[in-house]
């Protein structure tokens, strides 16, 4: 019968904790946009607002059509 200390395998037990502890933190806090993830569409007021920041339409189309959409 083998006698196995009870201390015997902490070390690296502790070294897999650590481990997992940082792949898990890589994965939820890494600030990248992941390929394959789904992007934000925009909403049309979005696009809108877009268009009139570029000076493609100007202020009186842009009030006209948000209200179009709003409504």
């Amino acid at each position: 019968m083998m006698n196995y200390d009870n201390y015997q395998f902490v070390g690296m037990h502790f070294f897999w904790w650590i481990m997992w502890i940082i792949v898990l933190f890589w994965i939820f806090a890494t600030p990248y946009k992941i390929p394959g993830e789904r992007a934000k569409k925009d909403t049309p007021l979005d696009i809108l607002k877009k268009r009139f920041a570029s000076g493609e339409i100007n202020k009186e189309e842009f009030q006209e059509k948000k209200k179009i959409i709003e409504n």
